[in-house]
């Protein structure tokens, strides 16, 4: 089932009918049976509503962090881009050791949704997209749900020293989520891809994959810790990371478009402004 946020309220798509909903979107989230929740409204009835609302980002008053260096490809390229300054061997040992990375990504109010613009910084010169997973935690901290991220990130601010990392991450336009929630009983499978698409000027001038099964962190250890002394009351969106690192020479230019495809959730589309 997915579950998306538009801007007449939550809907739901299940089995090819779509469903509304009165509550909004926090108080779904809230629910402590999502699942059992959306499956008691398709037994309510009164499918078969025309989807023509708007998608909005599946996200109001979640925070959304991230996780970085889950994946080997992200490591090396981390190594790659802070040689000069010292800081290569800071996320080998990330890499290895017991504790994530985590870091703050977007308020909910600053997400981008699918087909907005998203943004690159204007005083940095190396900027790439980085397509992910990303886990919906309800405030207890359980998974129950997955959408796509795009955590859009500065490497040659992140590589001039590892503490700009905030600058490198954190901006407008900077992080992008949707279209759709994916709520399932069972947790989303290992094999399952992760592709990126860059085109520019109409021609495709990046494409990468890569599956979950490349990640070296376990998706409930990384909630795990992020929810050992901080609290949620909305729950909350995790990005755990990515596989896929275009290479050194390319940076994004506005008009780019990129589009990040994990199959049972959809296409997240944007453009860089």
């Amino acid at each position: 089932m997915k579950l998306y946020r538009t801007n007449a309220g939550p809907v739901l798509e299940a089995e090819g009918r779509f469903y509304g909903f009165t509550q909004n979107w926090d108080a779904l989230i809230r629910d402590d049976d999502l699942i059992g929740h959306l499956r008691r409204r398709v037994a309510a009835g009164g499918g078969g509503v025309a989807f023509d609302a708007e998608i909005l980002a599946p996200v109001e008053s979640q925070e959304v962090w991230a996780a970085g260096v889950t994946y080997w490809r992200s490591r090396s390229a981390r190594i790659e881009e802070s040689q000069d300054a010292g800081g290569g061997t800071f996320y080998d040992r990330v890499y290895n050791a017991d504790r994530p990375e985590l870091f703050f990504k977007a308020a909910g109010w600053r997400v981008r949704a699918p087909d907005d613009g998203i943004r690159v910084r204007h005083d940095a010169e190396w900027n790439v997209p980085e397509p992910e997973l990303a886990l919906y935690v309800n405030p207890k901290g359980r998974i129950i749900g997955y959408t796509i991220g795009n955590d859009v990130s500065s490497r040659d601010i992140e590589g001039e020293n590892p503490l700009y990392l905030p600058q490198a991450k954190v901006y407008d336009g900077s992080c992008a989520l949707g279209p759709a929630l994916l709520v399932a009983d069972e947790p989303i499978a290992p094999e399952t891809s992760i592709a990126l698409s860059i085109v520019r000027a109409g021609a495709v001038i990046f494409t990468g994959s890569t599956s979950l099964s490349q990640m070296r962190r376990a998706h409930t250890d990384l909630v795990e810790y992020l929810y050992r002394e901080m609290s949620f009351p909305d729950g909350c969106v995790l990005l755990t990371g990515t596989g896929i690192v275009p290479p050194d020479e390319f940076t994004l230019r506005s008009g780019d478009i990129t589009e990040i495809t994990i199959p049972p959730i959809g296409v997240l589309r944007n453009t860089v402004e």
